[in-house]
Parts: C-alpha cells; structure tokens; sequence
C-alpha cells in the first residue's frame, strides 16, 4: 500500500523541472506554518505546524521537500538508488514551495481553533500532505502534522542533546522472515501513541508549561496558549496515517472523531474494532480499497450510525497527497499513477466532507454543515460506500 508511488524513470529526464502548483486555502484566513521538535530522543516530537495567521507582505514560502536528506530517503523507499535518484528528484522537486507563510505571526482567537491531529502514510513524511492541512488551517483549525518515528516515514530525524547533532530515522521494510501484520501492528501502535502524545503537547502549552521547540526560536510556541480549544480535537490521517486515526480514537477520549483518507486497515488487530468509539469519516479512493479493507471500515459503520464511508470517483491512492498537483511531463514517470479526476476538485471535496463532519461531531458553529450531503456520499464525482473495482494493495 504504497502512498508514495515508485519512480520510473527513463532516459532523458534529467533536468526536467517539475512545478508544484499547490493551491491556496479557500477558507477565510490566511495561512502560516511552522516545525516544531521537542525532546533531544525517539520518544520527544516532531511535526509541522499549519495555523491562521496574519497576512504580511513578501512572506517567506517554505520548501515543500524540507531537506535534501527526503530525496534519499524517498529513493530508498521506491526501492531506486540513492545514488541516482536522489539528485534527481532534488532537480525536479527540490525548489518547490508550499503558499503559506513560514513562522507567519499567528493570528489569536478568543474562543479557541478546534486542533486536528495529522498522521502520515508509509513512506511520506510531514510535509507531503501540505494542500489538505493548509486548506483546513485556513477554516480555522491548527493542523498538527506528525513525522512519525516508527521507521514508516521515508526518512526522519532528531536531534540529540549534543549541540547541533542529528540522529537519522531511516525507512524501514519488513524484515524477512517476520510477518507483515505484527510488524505493522507494532508500528501502528507507536504511531497512535505519537497522536496522543501530540495532543498532550498541546495541553501543555495550554496550562502555560514552557515548551521549547529546539529547531528554531522564530515561533514561540507559548502564543498558542489561549487559543486552542482542546475540548475539540480530531485525528486525521492517510493510509496508514487513516488506520493510526482509528486506533488514536481507541488509545484516547479527548480525539472526538477521525477522519481516515484512504485507510489502510490491514495493521489494526480485531479485538480492537468493538473498541472504537467514537464516529469515523472514511474518505477513500476508488482505486485503492479491497473488499477486505473495506469490510473492515464496514465493522466500524455497522456499530456507529455516524461513521461514514464516502468514495471519490476519478481518484487513485496519490490523489490524497501533494503529489497529485505536481505537473510536468515527469511526473507520470516518476510518481506513477494519476486519476482522472481534476486535483483541485479532489482536493475540495476531500476537505468539504472533512469540514461538514469536523462540525457535526466537533460541534463547531460554522457553516460547513452546508456540505453535509457530501457524508451520504451525495454530489459530483462522490459516491456511498465503496464501489469495487483493482486494487493495488
């Protein structure tokens, strides 16, 4: 279930530049982000944080791929030589910006942004989700994306006690010999725990803890103290990023409801499933799902009447990432399959019924209950349930 599709790349593709046209948040605020780590080990946090900001002239944009050491870890993860590819897709995607404003002046709210967890797919990272997370950020909500540290992003890092000394977290394939289902059972369970703890950084800055964020000092972390409303939290995540939302729901009260892109339900262990207990909005390509995936989901539903399953038509696994705006002649060839259906179409309804749901079950006082049809699967290009056809899983 590969949410990073494998390059394939011929001869002659070198020094095509590809352009990574993200689009702006439709939502009436405007967008800052920024990264935020914390701890000096495997056990502190990493995440990239999507927030309202205020707007201001000449913003700095920043870098869609962070660093150059994600390039490797991408090649690694498509099975491609480090060598080869990852100067490669450094020439093609390496200059890309997301539109929001880097360490933007956060914008403070008296009644408190609702706060979405965000969890990542195997072998992404947290900035391959930039266009979904900035687009709720500008609805209102802070958006916390994770860069988890089970050894399923395509590469990672912390930075230890010693100044300026990083660890890296490379990819991590199953291991022969060991069955699939306990090693991603195992990392699945990590991940939910980095939800929860992400969660427990928020509360912690919100009863006034110092939190200091040991990248960088140009976003103090304490000026989100009374602006999160922390009794109105969401999990959020794609593929296996969704699965980690379901089980996240499990580990702890305060997560109200999960919205699951494309989950990918295989890692969750059955006795889990009569715990979850809170609704599920499963958003899901129409390439991706297996009857058996799906009649996993289908368990979740049957038990609560407001979980839901919606499928968006023309779309295929990638379409719920970044990659999906990427054009150029390159990209079919690098980042394999595209859908038919238009990005920025695929992109609105995903965070629509997102929005209509995040209200129902977050009780917000917004307008976004004017897309609840989108839950029943009502609407252009989105249908209830799941309709079957390959998958690549």
């Amino acid at each position: 279930p590969d949410p990073l599709p494998l390059p394939r790349l011929g001869r002659g593709s070198m020094g095509v530049r590809q352009s990574l046209a993200l689009p702006l948040g439709k939502g009436p605020h405007h967008v800052g982000c920024t990264d935020v780590m914390v701890g000096h080990s495997r056990q502190g946090l990493f995440f990239r944080l999507f927030y309202p900001c205020l707007p201001r002239a000449g913003a700095e944009r920043p870098l869609w791929i962070p660093r150059y050491e994600y390039c490797g870890g991408m090649a690694d993860f498509a099975h491609r030589s480090r060598r080869w590819c990852a100067p490669l897709l450094s020439v093609a995607i390496g200059s890309c910006r997301v539109p929001v404003s880097w360490n933007g002046l956060f914008k403070p709210c008296s009644s408190g942004y609702p706060l979405i967890i965000f969890s990542h797919g195997l072998g992404a990272f947290r900035t391959l989700y930039s266009s979904v997370c900035s687009e709720l950020a500008s609805w209102g909500f802070a958006v916390a994306a994770l860069e988890h540290r089970d050894h399923s992003a395509s590469v990672t890092y912390f930075c230890t006690a010693e100044a300026g000394r990083e660890e890296w977290i490379p990819y991590q394939r199953v291991p022969q010999g060991q069955k699939e289902f306990y090693f991603r059972n195992k990392q699945v369970h990590q991940r939910a725990e980095e939800c929860v703890r992400a969660l427990r950084l928020f509360e912690d800055i919100s009863s006034g803890k110092s939190v200091p964020n040991i990248l960088h000092q140009d976003f103090d972390l304490s000026v989100l103290k009374d602006s999160i409303d922390l009794t109105k939290v969401a999990v959020m995540g794609h593929s296996f990023g969704g699965v980690t939302a379901v089980l996240a729901l499990v580990k702890e009260p305060s997560f109200r409801c999960a919205v699951a892109l494309d989950a990918w339900m295989f890692p969750l262990e059955h006795a889990l499933y009569p715990e979850v207990p809170k609704p599920v909005l499963f958003i899901n390509t129409e390439k991706f799902q297996t009857p058996e995936n799906v009649a996993k989901m289908k368990r979740l539903s049957s038990r609560n009447s407001q979980t839901k399953i919606i499928t968006i038509l023309g779309s295929v696994h990638e379409s719920q990432t970044d990659f999906t705006f990427l054009t150029g002649k390159l990209v079919s060839r690098i980042f394999g399959a595209r859908g038919t259906l238009d990005p920025y179409k695929g992109l609105d309804i995903t965070s629509r019924a997102a929005l209509a749901f995040l209200q129902r079950h977050l009780n917000l006082e917004e307008e976004f209950n004017q897309w609840d049809n989108l839950l029943e699967g009502i609407g252009d290009s989105v249908v209830p349930e799941a309709p079957f056809c390959r998958s690549n899983l």
